[in-house]
């Protein structure tokens, strides 16, 4: 029974030895393989580097090519902050014209706006991005145009009353025009203005509170406040004599503590009482963002993986006939 035991634990062993060697074989072939086609690969490179080369002198005149054939592109950067709507809410409605244009839906693009056809046909896009506050210090520093901002990033945070709107379009002359359209589409919302009159009447209210309290706090002048608070001293033959002490307060500390509170809210019917306020507003850029880099970014991958491609093709024409003719 004993040697049986030692005959399966041996035949155990084996089977392990094997598979960890069959495992390393695998993996060491794989690694050869692996570093074959990378040698396979630069050898290609390096034989065909003249046609790959002239590919890239190709997307180069492509690109320049384009910026003098195609119309130019112009974009625009303006800041809104959101009064009556929280920032999410407010970028998801302005990208309904981000569909408007992808779709190039110029008829409800014409209606949203407030502009003729011909105006939004010069329309390439109108976007809303998040702008990001870096160190939660309450400034805007940057709009994330690429989408890449980490959610779970506690140092940085979107900001809950901002957003940014890029505008491109072909001509120059319309930024004035799309401007005045975005703020009479955002405007023009029935729900947005319904909630802007409720937070302009609750401001309203709360402000005059605050001046009557403010009022009556004027009048007071100084007033005292007793705060009684006892204690226990031992006197004369064991008697025990309580204490009362006597404290004046002034009540300057909230007089302006309401101030404070009324210079806010004098801010938001004053400063911010539309559905949006422009903090920073479209202005003239000095070049065209479709410059041949713009368009480089595309031709030059395209015409090196064209060109790669027919060289794979061409030097495999003979082994791709042959499998060809096989079917």
């Amino acid at each position: 029974m004993s040697d049986n035991n030692m005959i399966n634990r041996e035949n155990d062993e084996i089977d392990l030895i094997d598979l960890f060697r069959k495992i390393s074989d695998s993996i060491i072939n794989l690694l050869k393989t692996f570093g074959r086609a990378i040698m396979i690969s630069f050898v290609f490179l390096l034989r065909n580097w003249l046609p790959l080369a002239f590919s890239l002198f190709l997307g180069v005149g492509v690109s320049y090519a384009l910026k003098y054939i195609l119309k130019p592109g112009f974009s625009s950067e303006m800041v809104l902050r959101s009064n009556s709507v929280p920032a999410e809410e407010m970028i998801t409605y302005v990208n309904k014209l981000h569909t408007y244009c992808s779709e190039e839906n110029y008829s409800a693009l014409s209606s949203s706006l407030g502009l003729s056809e011909q105006s939004v046909g010069l329309i390439d896009d109108i976007s809303g991005f998040w702008v990001i506050d870096i160190n939660k210090d309450k400034v805007p520093d940057y709009a994330d145009y690429e989408s890449k901002f980490n959610v779970y990033d506690t140092n940085n945070v979107r900001m809950p009353d901002r957003l940014d709107i890029r505008v491109r379009t072909k001509s120059l002359s319309e930024f004035t025009k799309i401007k005045t359209g975005i703020l009479h589409y955002i405007n023009g919302d029935s729900l947005f203005q319904q909630r802007n009159r409720v937070r302009n009447q609750q401001n309203s209210n709360f402000l005059k509170r605050i001046e009557y309290d403010i009022v009556q706090l004027d009048s007071l002048q100084k007033v005292k406040i007793y705060e009684e608070s006892k204690g226990r001293t031992p006197g004369k033959d064991n008697q025990i004599i309580f204490l009362q002490e006597q404290k004046t307060q002034l009540v300057y500390s909230d007089i302006h503590s309401l101030y404070e509170l009324k210079k806010i809210y004098e801010e938001q019917l004053e400063l911010y009482k539309d559905i949006v306020t422009v903090i920073s507003d479209l202005t003239i850029p000095y070049k065209p963002y479709t410059r041949a880099k713009y368009y480089a970014v595309y031709a030059i991958p395209i015409c090196f993986g064209l060109m790669l491609l027919f060289l794979v093709v061409y030097r495999n024409r003979k082994l791709l006939k042959e499998t060809l003719e096989k079917f």
